[in-house]
């Protein structure tokens, strides 16, 4: 038996997939599935049909003894197979009948097929003599495939004749030859079909196949997407090519509402783009899949460019402008059905420069070649429109992280390029660029992106090994190298950038390099010489990139490079070719003919030829400016890679000009021609559809229609309607006039009644007739009877502003039963339908101003008009109006010429375009013609001028500009506006000169003295006159009259000034049909003024005749603190004397005054108050005399105190510690110090006073306080406040802690060093330095010694103590002379002596040369080694006091100076304890003031310790 079919109506149909991959997948696995069901199916059969023969054949044998049964046995035998017989029986009549139905379906489907098919054949013949375009039946549909999977798309397209149909990939044709068994194309059936096999992530790409016949060509497309599965690599990128994109696999359905437009922004600043969308469904978590590209290319969410999708919008938000965001943003949404996108250009303009007149900021700053210390950074340069040309860039880099910039370039670079070397390895850097001309540099270019300074070469040596196919080996070639030590050569040296200012050198890393760091030298010579020379002495190169920039123009060089690492040096490489320095190749050439056409009501399209000379183009600038103008604006910011651009931002109605500029590394080329002026207008097209058909009346036979005007005329006025008819069954329609209709209004004749109509209406321009509108709804051609007036028509809006619009209507065509007595206006919000009446009461005026709307909300509105049998039908719905004014909306002015004194309403139109004109209205009723007024239009301005303006002017005055987007508005003129306006008339008609100043008087250089005005205005024509006293002056001896036009200046001038002229004057002026008078009464108190100050001004000028004074004396503090009293002189000569007085007795400063200079100063160092006095300067010589007087007290001496307390509080310096014999000493060292400075000392913030315990004084160099005795009391915080009269200068040191017990340590050991230094023994005097003696004769030297307890005196010769003996006696009286005594020296006396007195505390030790001689020998110089003169005092021996005398209880320190040798004797000192030393080591002087002596010292101190210790603080330098 058969096997098991299942009927057609109980199949599953299976639901259409996306892909043909599912369909293939899904389609195979029912196949199976179906295989199945039959096999099991058929096995069933089988096994009811054998049990079914076996039950029905009857018995052919005898049935054995072991199988015979009993009686019961066989009972149930026979039931049981009975059971199973009939089970069978079931099944295969069920079958049967199952397998009838089908049959008879079959045959009834195969029946009604053949009779489609016949009819088919007869519909072909009828049809196919009527030509038709291509049109497809069934579209392409998008694919999304996994990769190494085939695809099919298929169509299905009509037309006749049949069309052809190609295939195309990305709108190239596909072509299977070129990839023999990847394409296949199929025609079957007329379905058309393109099989990829085996898809690769490359064949994503939009698919396209065109039908094409006689009549036309018809288009499908479809987008394949091929994906790579996880695992096998990365997915495909389609986000780097827009119309590429992966379409996004939600099921959400978005549209796009408000979009962003066209946008400006200024560097600096941010900007968002926005578009709303409609979501369906909208859900929170599951926003739509939204990409934005800036020219083609993806953007990523980041710091510069923030994105958000959400909440009914997609947000792209720019925080940082810069010239960079320039250019075409695209929003690309994912819906249901594949994609949407909208596109607007963004314009990124120069901020405010760094300094006026300086380029703008570089931009796209991009690094190439990246190395371990080499990076060749490039960059486009900014537009220069009005400003110099650039000289150069700077470059600047940064280490990421860091906010330091460091200049890479000392000089500024010509080019676009520039290499940067000496960077670190492995660190990261941004860089910038500045532009430099003649005015200043620019601001910096945004930062490039970061890169980092690694070796390139480095990853080229990195092998991969595949283990199986499933472990990846990396290998370093060091470890294929073996071990290698000394690396080889580099090769390929070649020059990789050549420019005027610099040379790049690159070349090949070595093969093999060892593993040791690598490192490169470069040597140079002239080509053909082979003296090489070492070129990076100082830098170590890790990459192979070096930029030389010293190279002489005209000479050919030649390089090679040796590899160095720490085991040594290769070979050197193969020189490079002879390398030489090339001329700039320059700019390219000017582009050729810019032609711009119309685009936009407020923008330009503009194309020009591409320059003869390319010379690697970066793109092109595009200047505008206005007609008639000389500034040129730029039109974009960056450089445009195409030849047409659209120029946007433009105002309505203008006329501009175009120039384009080519870019490349080198700058701009030359400017193009310039391009034809152009009018900013929309492009000629034809006008869209009308629409808003309504139908206004019907008498039986006629209809009356109105409808609205087309959204867009098409740059050209609508000066013609086409109406066609048809009968709502018909589909023919008919033509209702050949002659065109111009008014939006046209009644319809010769109709059937009682037959319903359609209409349509087609509007024309000079372009042609466009497309007709949609359909109106059926309308019944049925008498109207109503009572009521039928609706009012043609709404209309005027004067839309923020909060409020005025609505004008046109009255109803049918009245009704009695005349239309008002209107009733409704309005409502968008969308609603509740609306609400405007007016309580009917209005009887055509137009209504609405108020109190919310701007940004969108309104519409209906009229209905009322009669006496009550409220007609309402009129159509308005179009919706949004309460918003246009950009740029200006109000009409009122006002009053000046020229002739009319007055006008003037209106300065927004926008405004060729066919547009200015209508002006009264009351909403169109002007025309009248007497009383006229219109005068002069490009964006109308001016409406009254002829005779009285009361029957006022009212509301409106006007319409007319083929504009609404440029509309209104003013009503009142009573006291209007009466304004006519006495402003009436002062221009009958003028009065203005004045800006009147009759004014003032006395000049001579003691002339001047009368004089200034009109606002004077013309050449102006007459006048002076009248003083009531007579009239006119010029003559001692008086000068005369007038500037220019300046409207009048003027009298009277040489000689006396009491005479004391009196009114007056001015009379005429100027055409002007006047004007004013007057000056001189008088009085102000006459007595006025004649004093002649009086000064005419000795001044005498005294000016000869030497003077052209500033007196005057003051002024040095930066040393030093006072100068300076003047200027003038009209001196080389004869003029100057002489300087005090108090009348004359001073002669060092340096004479030399008044040929024109300026003279005198001196006054250290100043103080002992420089009280008045000073006087005396200039003189034969033609006359000058003195300044200049008196230094009071207030004056106060401020020459301050000026030096100022310079010295700014110079002071930190206080120093300073430690005395008497205590502890706060120093404050500044350029000056006087005591008349307002100084005060502090303790713990409290004020100090000079006392015995606290001391308080100061030299010339500084101040100081001293505590004498200090203890605990005094440890705190001490600060000086030097006061200047406006600032006070504050020093301030903290005596506390370690500071105040160093300090009270080193007081207490000066103290006790002072003790011993003042009872140390000493040599009073007494003693000469050398001794000439004659032989014989006896040598008595005797001193005077002192000290406390007495000193032990010892005397020496030759360094050898001297024994008391009868030829040499030594004696030691009262403890105070000690003398040696040499009776009848002898030549054996001679030499050196000496003098040692000293007890406890020390001592001191005294030399004297004795030199013996015969009788009449000439008396000898000093033997060698003993000094005519003594040796300097040593500096570290403080002048000891020239007598026992105490110290001074005040004593003043001074700063440490060292002695000059002329200023002491040679002194040696020794401690009581120690040898005499040799070589003493200066030392300052004592601070400590020394007493005075008898006789003058020859001694040294002994060596104590000095009386001063350093501060903590560091001392002035």
């Amino acid at each position: 038996m058969a096997s098991k079919v299942t009927p057609w109506y109980k199949k599953k149909r299976v639901s259409q997939v996306k892909t043909d991959y599912a369909y293939d997948h899904t389609k195979c696995v029912c196949a199976k599935q179906q295989t199945a069901v039959r096999t099991s199916s058929s096995k069933s059969v089988s096994q009811v049909q054998a049990q079914a023969t076996v039950a029905m054949a009857e018995p052919a044998y005898t049935i054995p003894a072991f199988r015979q049964r009993t009686a019961d046995e066989g009972t149930e035998e026979y039931q049981r197979v009975s059971t199973k017989v009939g089970k069978g029986l079931t099944v295969i009549q069920e079958e049967l009948h199952r397998m009838r139905v089908a049959t008879k379906a079959q045959v009834d489907s195969i029946a009604i097929q053949r009779e489609v098919r016949n009819m088919m054949y007869k519909k072909t013949d009828v049809l196919d003599d009527i030509p038709k375009l291509p049109d497809f039946l069934v579209a392409l549909r998008p694919h999304t495939v996994w990769e190494k999977t085939p695809v099919k798309l298929f169509c299905t397209v009509q037309g006749n004749p049949r069309p052809i149909v190609k295939w195309y990939k990305g709108g190239v044709p596909v072509d299977p030859l070129t990839a023999p068994g990847k394409y296949k194309i199929e025609n079957k059936y007329g379905v058309h079909s393109l099989i990829i096999s085996r898809c690769a992530v490359s064949d994503t790409a939009e698919y396209s196949a065109v039908a094409t016949n006689l009549h036309g060509t018809a288009t499908s497309k479809a987008t394949v997407t091929v994906k790579r599965a996880s695992g096998s690599g990365e997915s495909c990128q389609l986000g780097l090519v827009p119309h590429l994109t992966e379409i996004h696999p939600s099921k959400l359905e978005v549209s796009m509402l408000d979009r962003f437009f066209v946008s400006f922004g200024v560097e600096g600043g941010s900007i968002s783009l926005v578009c709303t969308l409609v979501v369906v469904p909208d859900l929170p978590n599951l926003p739509p899949l939204a990409q934005w590209y800036r020219d083609d290319k993806l953007l990523k969410p980041s710091k510069l460019a923030e994105m958000s999708v959400g909440g009914g919008a997609a947000r792209l938000t720019l925080p940082h402008l810069a010239k960079d965001d320039e250019g075409l943003y695209t929003l690309r949404i994912f819906t249901k059905d594949g994609t949407t996108e909208h596109s607007a250009y963004l314009f990124v303009s120069d901020a405010d420069p760094s300094a006026p007149g300086a380029p703008g900021a570089p931009l796209s700053v991009k690094a190439y070649d990246i190395n371990a210390d080499y990076v060749l950074v490039a960059w486009k340069p900014p537009n220069t429109v009005n400003e110099v040309a650039i000289t150069g860039y700077f470059v600047d880099r940064c280490e990421s992280g860091s906010d330091t910039w460091v200049q890479c370039n000392d000089a500024p670079v010509k080019v676009c390029k520039y290499p940067v070397h000496g960077l670190k390895v492995g660190h990261s850097y941004h860089f910038r660029v500045r532009a430099v001309n003649s005015a200043g540099i620019s601001r910096p270019s945004r930062k490039s992106d970061k890169v980092t300074a690694l070796d390139a070469a480095e990853s080229e040596r990195l092998q991969v090994i595949k283990i199986e196919g499933k472990y990846d080996i990396v290998i370093k070639d060091d470890d294929l190298e073996g071990y290698v030590t000394i690396p080889g050569e580099p090769t390929d040296v070649h020059a990789s950038e050549i420019f005027k200012s610099y040379v790049v050198l690159s070349w090949k890393p070595p093969s093999p390099r060892g593993r040791a760091p690598l490192w490169y030298v470069i040597e140079k010579c002239l080509a053909g010489t082979g003296a090489w020379q070492r070129i990076n002495t100082a830098v170590k190169l890790h990459s192979p990139r070096y930029p030389v920039f010293d190279l002489q123009d005209g000479q050919k060089y030649q390089f090679r490079v040796y590899s160095v690492n720490l085991y040594g040096s290769s070979e050197a490489s193969e020189p490079s070719e002879p390398i030489q320095k090339v001329d700039e190749d320059g700019v390219p050439s000017a582009p050729g003919q810019v032609v711009a056409t119309r685009n936009t009501k407020s923008s330009v399209f503009v194309q020009w030829d591409a320059p003869k000379h390319l010379k690697k183009l970066m793109g092109y600038y595009i200047d505008g400016r206005i007609a008639g103008s000389k500034e040129w604006f730029p039109c974009n910011h960056k450089p445009f890679k195409h030849t047409r651009f659209v120029v946007h931002g433009l105002i309505p109605g203008e006329s501009y000009t175009f120039r384009v500029q080519a870019v490349n590394v080198y700058g701009l080329s030359e400017e193009s021609q310039e391009s034809s002026s152009i009018t900013v207008e929309p492009a000629l097209a034809t006008p869209s559809a009308p629409f808003g058909i309504t139908l206004l009346s019907c008498d039986g036979s006629s209809m009356t229609l109105a409808w609205k005007s087309p959204k867009h005329c098409g740059g050209s006025k609508v000066n013609a309607y086409y109406i066609d008819k048809r009968n709502a069954d018909s589909l023919v329609w008919k033509e209702v006039n050949l002659a065109a209709v111009t008014e939006r209004i046209c009644t319809v004749d010769n109709l059937t009644e009682g037959t319903f109509y359609e209409f349509k209406v087609q509007a024309a321009n000079m372009a042609g007739v466009g497309v007709p509108s949609a359909p109106s709804a059926p309308m019944k051609c049925e008498a109207w009877t109503m009572e009521e007036p039928g609706p009012a028509y043609d709404l209309s809006f005027s004067e839309v502003r923020g909060q409020s619009l005025v609505l004008l209507w046109k009255a109803p065509v049918y009245t009704g039963a009695s005349a239309v007595t008002g209107y009733l206006v409704d309005m409502a919000k968008k969308g609603s339908s509740e609306f609400v009446t405007l007016t309580q009461e009917a209005v009887n005026r055509r137009y209504l101003q609405v108020t109190g709307l919310k701007e940004g909300e969108t309104y519409v509105f209906r009229v209905r008009s009322v009669n006496a049998a009550g409220v007609g039908k309402p009129s159509q719905l308005s179009e919706p109006i949004c309460a918003k004014a246009l950009p740029g909306t200006q109000e009409i002015v009122a006002g009053v010429d000046e020229e002739t004194g009319d007055v006008f309403l003037s209106f300065e139109a927004c926008e405004i375009c060729e066919m547009s004109k200015f209508v002006w209205s009264k009351n909403y009723k169109a002007i025309g013609e009248c007497p009383r007024v006229a219109t005068t239009d002069k490009g964006r301005t109308s001016r409406l001028t009254f002829s005779s303006p009285n009361k029957d002017d006022l009212g509301s005055y409106s006007v319409v500009v007319t083929d504009t987007d609404g440029v509309s508005a209104s003013h009503t003129l009142t009573e006291d506006a209007l009466n304004t306006m006519l006495e402003l008339s009436y002062a221009i008609r009958h003028p009065i000169i203005p004045l800006k100043h009147g009759l004014n008087y003032e006395v000049l250089e001579k003691g002339h003295v001047r009368f004089w005005l200034q009109a606002v205005k004077l013309s050449s024509s102006v007459s006048y006159r002076f009248i003083v006293n009531d007579k009239e002056v006119t010029s003559g001896e001692g008086i000068k009259i005369s007038h500037d036009v220019a300046t409207g200046v009048i003027q009298m001038t009277v040489d000689h000034f006396t009491r005479a002229n004391e009196g009114t004057y007056t001015v009379q002026i005429h100027d055409g049909k002007a006047k004007a008078q004013s007057s000056l009464v001189l008088v009085g108190d102000v006459f007595k003024a006025a004649l004093k100050e002649a009086e000064f001004q005419r000795k001044e000028h005498i005294r000016k005749q000869g030497p003077h004074f052209s500033e007196y004396l005057y003051f002024t503090v040095t930066e040393d603190c030093t006072v100068m009293l300076a003047c200027k002189v003038a009209n001196v000569k080389k004869e003029t004397s100057f002489h300087w007085y005090k108090e009348d007795d004359e001073i002669v400063p060092e340096t004479p005054p030399n008044v040929m200079s024109g300026a003279c100063s005198l001196p006054i160092p250290l100043f103080s108050r002992k420089d009280h006095g008045i000073y006087k300067a005396v200039l003189s010589d034969d033609r006359g005399k000058d003195t300044s007087v200049f008196d230094i007290s009071g207030q004056v001496f106060d401020d020459i105190i301050n000026a030096l307390a100022k310079n010295a509080g700014a110079s002071a310096s930190e206080l120093v510690l300073q430690c005395t014999p008497e205590g502890i000493r706060l120093q404050c060292y500044m350029n000056y110090y006087t005591e008349e400075m307002k100084t005060i000392w502090k303790h713990k913030e409290s004020k100090i006073a000079s006392s015995e315990k606290m001391r308080i004084g100061g030299t010339a160099e500084m101040a100081w306080m001293q505590i004498c005795d200090p203890s605990d009391k005094e440890k705190g915080n001490y600060s000086i406040e030097i006061s200047d009269g406006v600032q006070t200068h504050t020093r301030s040191f903290d005596l506390s802690g370690q500071a105040y017990t160093d300090a009270y340590e080193e007081y207490l050991r000066l103290k006790a060093a002072a003790f011993a230094e003042k009872n140390r023994g000493r040599v009073v005097g007494g003693l000469p330095d050398v001794v000439t003696i004659m032989e014989a004769k006896s040598l008595s030297l005797t001193c005077t010694v002192w000290g406390e307890p007495t000193p032990e005196v010892t005397w020496f010769k030759n360094e050898q103590e001297v024994a008391s003996t009868e030829h040499t006696k030594v004696t030691f009286e009262g403890g105070k002379f000690a003398s040696l005594v040499i009776t009848k020296v002898t030549p054996e006396d001679s030499g050196k002596y000496s003098i040692n007195v000293r007890n406890k505390y020390g001592g001191e030790f005294v030399e004297i040369t004795v030199s013996v001689y015969k009788q009449g020998e000439q008396i000898p110089e000093p033997k060698l080694g003993h000094p005519k003169t003594p040796a300097a005092t040593p500096a570290s021996t403080p002048v000891p006091p020239k007598s026992p005398a105490p110290p001074s209880k005040t004593p003043t320190p001074v700063p440490p100076k060292a002695q000059t040798p002329a200023s002491m004797r040679s002194q040696a000192s020794t401690p009581a304890s120690t040898p005499i030393p040799k070589s003493p080591t200066p030392v300052p002087k004592s601070p400590t003031p020394t007493p005075k002596s008898p006789t003058p010292s020859r001694s040294a101190k002994s060596p104590t310790p000095p009386r001063f210790m350093k501060s903590p603080t560091p001392p002035r330098k």
